[in-house]
This record gives structure tokens, sequence and C-alpha cells, in this order.
């Protein structure tokens, strides 16, 4: 994914003020190459000073020696999408350590064609339904791949299925567009059976405020990742990420990072597998 030092510079000097596939890949690529060395070196060359906005980690802007990215970590899994209109990316990684586990989503910005943004949920064992093993097992059964063209949804029909889904939480007379199947994986919980009446349309909470929402929209995928604060201004830091398909919500993935153990819920981790039940929240 990470391609030569050369070949991203020759990117720079570009005079197009649009964002390539190829660039926020590049760009992305030495994220994820940072994350796996925790080492500032391997990014910094790859971030636009002029701009640059910060690190911020959980709603909070940190240092560099102070967000995870200075924690080298084993990468399991990682899974990205592009915005070329908004010039940003998500990149959801797991790390399926059993002694320090894992679940992060990450949306980068991007000015001058370099990084000038780096904001992340990290979710660990404690956050909302958090259960590394539940989440490896049920990312590797679903399809995230490129839509034929001629199938793709706009980015205003992908940005409104997001927008419903999350306008739900506090007005319960809200339209959302379910897609029949629909599964949510939540911290490590599941909605879905792979039976062809699965459905997301369970389990959502009512008088939520989902606040401060910033976007990355790939139509190519049919993705949109909405971070955001839940419960309102100040609320816990979330990211809902969703697949839309034919205008239908197919996919839902969300994490919670909780300021105490599960958000303040005393409860278990609810159970995991095809044939189990299960129970959610989100």
């Amino acid at each position: 994914m990470l391609r030569s030092l050369t070949s991203l510079l020759a990117f720079a000097g570009l005079s197009a003020s649009h964002c390539t596939r190829t660039l926020l890949n590049d760009l992305t690529g030495a994220y994820i190459a940072t994350q796996s060395t925790g080492n500032l070196g391997t990014l910094e060359s790859f971030l636009d000073n002029s701009t640059w906005l910060g690190y911020w980690q959980n709603g909070k802007k940190v240092t560099f020696d102070t967000h995870i990215l200075s924690t080298p970590l084993n990468i399991t899994h990682n899974r990205s999408t592009f915005d070329t209109v908004g010039c940003a990316s998500y990149t959801e990684l797991l790390v399926a350590d059993p002694k320090n586990p894992y679940v992060i989503g990450t949306q980068l910005r991007f000015a001058n064609h370099a990084i000038n943004k780096v904001e992340s949920v990290v979710t660990t064992t404690g956050d909302w339904l958090f259960n590394v093993t539940g989440y490896a097992y049920w990312v590797e059964r679903e399809n995230w791949e490129e839509i034929p063209a001629e199938k793709r949804d706009s980015r205003e029909t992908i940005k409104a299925a997001a927008d419903a889904y999350c306008n739900l939480f506090s007005n319960p007379n809200t339209t959302v567009p379910w897609g029949t199947p629909c599964a949510r994986l939540e911290g490590g919980a599941y909605t879905g059976r792979g039976l062809a009446n699965d459905s997301c349309a369970v389990g959502v909470p009512s008088g939520v405020q989902l606040t401060n929402r910033r976007y990355v929209i790939d139509e190519w995928l049919g993705t949109v990742d909405v971070m955001l604060d839940f419960g309102g201004a100040g609320g816990l830091p979330d990211t809902h990420e969703f697949r839309v398909e034919g205008g239908k919500i197919r996919y839902v993935h969300t994490m919670t990072a909780c300021l105490v153990k599960n958000c303040g819920f005393n409860m278990t981790m609810p159970a995991l597998g095809p044939r189990r039940s299960r129970r959610v929240r989100l």
C-alpha cells in the first residue's frame, strides 16, 4: 500500500487542486506504517506543516507522543476508504493481541498533497461492547469491495442514509433507508446471523443527540464514516461507518470510547456467533 517516497513526492509537484485515490492511498499507507512502527519518522515527511491541525484521540487534541500512533501495534486487519472530494480518508484498524487489543477508527485530512490532521477513535478493553475476537470474526465475513460504477450511489444519497440513521437516535419518526439484509458490528457484538432477513433496526435508543459529525464519503465503495459526539456536545467519542448499496444501509460498524468501564453500564458481553443471541444498543 505504501509506495516509495520518490513516487509520493512526485504527486506533491502536481498542480491539480483535487485529491486522487492514488495519493490518498499512499498517504494513508504512511499512516498505517507509522502505527506499525510507532515511529514519527515514518510519518513526518508526509505532514503539511503549513496547515497542520494536529493529532486528535478520543475527542482531545494530543501530541504524537501521547497519541496511539506512538505505540507500535501488530495490525491484524486494516481497511481504508478515500474521499476525493472532501480530501480525506478513513481507516479501520484491528489489533487482535490478547494482551493489548484495539479497534481503531482514524480519519485523515489532507492539504497541499499531504496530511494535515490525524483524528482517531481508539477502543480497547472496557469500551462499549468491546470484544476483539468478535470484531475479527465478523469483519472477515462482510463484503466491502468496490461497487460497479453503474450501481454506485451519489455522495448525497450515501450521506443522507448515514444522517437518517444518526437522526433516528433523537427523532424516532425519522425514516431510515434500512437494507434487507442489514448487519451492525458494534465493538464486537453483531446483529446479523447470516440470514436474508437480518436487520439493523434493533436496539436503537431514543433521546440521544449525535452531534459534531465529520464525514468521509467514498462513492466507489459506497461508504461513509461519521465521527461524532455521542450524547451531544462533549459526549462520548464515537465513529459510525456505513456501507450503502442501492440507497439502502447494508452494514454499520460502530466504535464508542467510554469514559468509564462499559460506559457506566453493568453488563456482560453479548454472545457471538452466527446462531447465538445478542444484545446491542446502537
